[in-house]
């Protein structure tokens, strides 16, 4: 991705195919061992540029907090929505995401005519993308569209994390955001799951 117009090349063949108000999703959070996952479902004008938009992986927090703000100020529309852990563990990952995203593109409005989902899955056990689609392997990196639901989904999951740290400080979560590092695993085995934890990811401790 050399250039900014490179993320725009699966919107413009939609479009030439009829599609209008194009929608991308992605989600944020499959992995970690605690606190809910979260999507996001952006929609934004056709041929926007964003300067720095890509993948919210490939970005630092600082220049992911920037962008979700411009983001959201310059979308035709955008939401996120997000499954709590209990939820997760009652059900699973899979259908977890699926759930949050199309609650995502759920809150849409305008609504899309035709969203683009990150990765290769659109159902789990429980949940389904239910709305026109396509999935993207990737995508976060290939389309403006789900880059920038890359973002809102992945700062709007990190700061809940940072919240949750304030009501449980000894697990450190502002520092690792739920996710399995080693001192995540040392501070598990000292205090125990507290209640945002993901009972059916800590098989190992």
């Amino acid at each position: 991705m050399t250039e900014q117009t490179d993320l725009w090349a699966i919107e413009r063949a939609l479009r030439a195919q009829g599609h209008v108000r194009i929608c991308g999703c992605d989600e944020a959070g499959a992995g970690p061992l605690a606190g809910p996952v979260y999507a996001a479902a952006v929609i934004l004008p056709d041929g926007l540029t964003i300067p720095g938009l890509d993948d919210s992986k490939k970005l630092t927090a600082k220049k992911r907090d920037a962008l979700f703000d411009v983001i959201r100020s310059q979308a035709l529309a955008w939401a996120v929505a997000s499954v709590d852990a209990a939820e997760i563990d009652a059900t699973d990952i899979l259908s977890a995401r699926m759930k949050a995203m199309q609650l995502a593109i759920d809150q849409l409005d305008p609504a899309p005519g035709f969203t683009l989902i990150d990765g290769n899955r659109d159902k789990g056990r429980s949940a389904a993308i239910t709305t026109p689609h396509q999935t993207v392997v990737h995508g976060d990196g290939l389309s403006a569209s789900i880059a920038a639901a890359s973002i809102l989904a992945k700062v709007s999951r990190d700061r809940w994390m940072i919240q949750a740290a304030e009501t449980w400080p000894e697990y450190e979560f502002e520092k690792h955001k739920g996710y399995g590092t080693k001192r995540h695993y040392e501070l598990l085995r000292e205090h125990g799951p507290c209640p945002i934890h993901r009972r059916t990811f800590l098989k190992h401790l």
